[in-house]
């Protein structure tokens, strides 16, 4: 198209551009609206892991994309619930560990990592590091990614008897409550106490 052949005074060709302003005007703003909409969703899914995921990503913009990977993996992934079995099996497993704690507190909480993770496996999350696992678990579980963090560098710090005995059992909560949460129960999370060994089991 030759421009220099358009009579740019003439009303047809300015209501034209006026038209065409107005069109991408409306794009624009449509497309601020989509994103300021992806944006509140992924805030109100990931809640205080999305400011992780910006601060760790460095702009919104890729911490977004994570986010948005996460949940596409977590949407191609087949987590299945727990059968009665495997529940009763997962609750017995827990109490024994927790009934550990008041002698070994250390080695306890290493025992509860443990069988997080491996709840995880049988309900069909990948293997994977820790920041995999916590990632996965965002997904579905966002306001429990950061108790399981804190549990995590509990247990990594006890590893090397660093962690005081009031830290470990304070990730022995948050380990419990993640469990819960997995496991399929809405038990409350309690921490070990000095007392009977059956009162100290929560089924």
């Amino acid at each position: 198209m030759n421009f220099r052949n358009i009579d740019f005074s003439s009303s047809a060709v300015i209501i034209g551009l006026a038209v065409v302003v107005a069109l991408i005007a409306v794009v624009i703003v449509v497309a601020v609206e989509m994103k300021k909409k992806r944006t509140a969703r992924l805030r109100d899914q990931f809640g205080a892991e999305y400011d992780v995921a910006v601060t760790e990503a460095g702009s919104r913009k890729r911490a977004e994309e994570a986010l948005n990977a996460r949940v596409k993996r977590m949407h191609d992934l087949k987590i299945r619930d727990l059968t009665v079995a495997e529940q009763d099996r997962y609750v017995s497993e827990w109490s024994t560990v927790q009934s550990r704690f008041i002698d070994h507190p250390r080695g306890a909480v290493t025992e509860a990592d443990e069988l997080v993770n491996s709840l995880l496996i049988t309900r069909g999350y990948p293997t994977g590091g820790f920041e995999q696992r916590a990632s996965d678990i965002s997904v579905h579980h966002s306001d429990l990614v950061g108790p399981y963090r804190l549990a995590n560098s509990i247990t990594v710090r006890a590893g090397r008897n660093e962690a005081t005995t009031e830290e470990m059992r304070s990730a022995m909560i948050q380990y419990r409550t993640l469990f819960d949460a997995l496991l399929g129960t809405t038990v409350s999370a309690t921490a070990p106490q000095t007392t009977s060994v059956a009162q100290r089991i929560v089924a």
